[in-house]
């Protein structure tokens, strides 16, 4: 699996700058999973990639297999959505993560569990729907270190509108966003915090 997973970011990172607006240097990849995004029982890509020189947004990038050939190809292409630590050295609880769900979804995990004492974690669910990567789901819990009875928990489905805010039952409109067009400070439906 390991092997497969180098083989496949080498074949991606040597020829993403035909396939991406920018080139991909391999070591701004950050994080990567590998798993059957499409479902046609073959191995796909999922990556953090850390921002471009100017920015401040990690990237999330797709690649799928070709149904003709056996290679990777990029199709879904969301720099700067994720906010969090992208080298080595950076704050410890800052670091974000990718995980490959056993129905073929991608959870992208980020937090601030290390600074201040404004604690926060949240996990957007992708899912491919209809030729395109969505965020199905947006969860989003946070804590206050010096008041244990502050904080927040909030499960999004943003598919069916169904939510669930600190126990308590919501619906609202149902919503079908790319992760390209997903907007972190107006997509948050019930999660947001204004």
């Amino acid at each position: 699996m390991i092997r497969a997973l180098l083989a496949a970011v080498a074949l991606v990172t040597g020829t993403s700058a035909a396939l991406a607006a920018e080139p991909i240097a391999p070591e701004r990849i950050i994080d990567a999973v590998t798993g059957d995004w499409n479902k046609d029982d073959q191995s796909d890509l999922a990556l953090l990639v850390a921002p471009a020189e100017g920015e401040d947004m990690i990237g999330i990038y797709i690649y799928v297999r070709d149904k003709d050939h056996p290679l990777l190809k990029l199709v879904a292409e969301a720099p700067g959505k994720i906010w969090g630590n992208s080298s080595l050295d950076g704050m410890f609880g800052q670091d974000p993560s990718l995980t490959a769900l056993a129905n073929g979804s991608i959870a992208v995990h980020s937090q601030n569990s290390g600074i201040g004492r404004n604690r926060w974690e949240q996990r957007m669910t992708l899912a491919y729907r209809n030729g395109d990567f969505v965020v199905a789901g947006y969860t989003y819990n946070d804590y206050d270190t010096l008041d244990p009875n502050a904080g927040t928990t909030c499960d999004y489905n943003v598919l069916t509108g169904k939510a669930k805010v600190n126990d308590k039952e919501l619906r609202v409109e149902p919503k079908f966003i790319t992760i390209q067009d997903w907007d972190d400070t107006k997509d948050r439906g019930p999660c947001s915090s204004d």
